[in-house]
C-alpha cells in the first residue's frame, strides 16, 4: 500500500484541478448570461464549494491506494438553459471550458518544470508536485473529452453536431455512465485515452 507521502500530492493535486475545472464551468456560464452558478457560490476555486464526498474524495482515494486508474468527479455546475443567449452553442462552450481549463493547468506546470529544472523523482520536491500537475490535468482533459454525454465532450459534441446528431446524443444521455463504464471494461477506454494522454505527456515532459 502507497504511504501518505505519496498518496497525498496526487490527491491534492486531484482536487485543486476539479475545483478549477469546476470554476471555470461557472466562470463561462456567467460570462455567458447565466448566472446561477455564481448565486450559488460555485464562482470560486475554494475547493469546499466543489467537492462531491464520493467522486471527488472517496473514489479517489480507493484509486490512488489500490493502483486502478485515477478517476474523480465534482459537484457539476448548475447551468439553466434558459439563461443563455444560444442555449446549445454556449452549453458546449461552457462545457469545453473544464477541460481546457486542464490543459491550461498542465501546460503552466510544465512551464514551471522547465523553469526550475529539477529531479520530478525527488519525493516531495516542487518538480515531483508540478509533475503531478501535468500528469493529473492531462488526464482530465482527456478523459473529460470523451464524446459521451454526460461528460463535457458529449456536450460540446452535441452543441456543435447537426440537430439530428445532437439529438441522438441527447438519447443516451440517461445511459452515460452505463456507456463509460462498458468502454472501461472492455478495455475501449484505455485504448482511446491512453495513447493521446502519453502523446501530450509526451509533448510537455520531454
Amino acid at each position: 500500500m502507497p504511504s501518505l507521502a505519496l498518496v497525498l500530492p496526487w490527491f491534492v493535486v486531484l482536487v485543486l484541478s476539479l475545483s478549477f475545472h469546476e470554476a471555470a464551468h461557472a466562470w463561462s456560464a456567467d460570462r455567458l448570461g447565466d448566472s446561477t452558478a455564481r448565486r450559488l457560490g460555485r464562482l470560486t476555486l475554494n475547493p469546499l464549494a466543489h467537492i462531491d464526498w464520493i467522486g471527488t474524495v472517496l473514489f479517489p482515494l480507493l484509486a490512488i491506494y489500490s493502483g486502478l486508474p485515477l478517476l474523480g468527479w465534482a459537484k457539476p455546475v448548475p447551468v439553466q438553459w434558459s439563461n443563455l443567449r444560444e442555449p446549445r452553442r454556449d452549453f458546449a462552450l461552457i462545457a469545453l471550458a473544464g477541460p481546457v481549463s486542464n490543459v491550461i493547468l498542465a501546460v503552466v506546470g510544465a512551464l514551471c518544470l522547465f523553469v526550475i529544472g529539477g529531479s520530478p523523482a525527488a519525493q516531495g520536491s516542487a518538480a515531483a508536485w508540478l509533475t503531478i500537475v501535468v500528469l493529473v490535468n492531462v488526464l482530465l482533459a482527456v478523459f473529460n473529452l470523451i464524446p459521451v454525454p454526460p461528460l463535457d465532450g458529449g456536450n460540446v459534441l452535441a452543441g456543435f453536431a447537426p440537430e439530428g446528431v445532437a439529438r441522438l446524443i441527447d438519447a443516451l444521455r440517461p445511459y452515460g455512465f452505463l456507456i463509460l463504464y462498458a468502454l472501461m471494461f472492455t478495455g475501449v477506454l484505455g485504448a482511446i485515452v491512453g495513447p493521446l494522454r502519453r502523446a501530450i505527456v509526451a509533448t510537455l515532459l520531454p
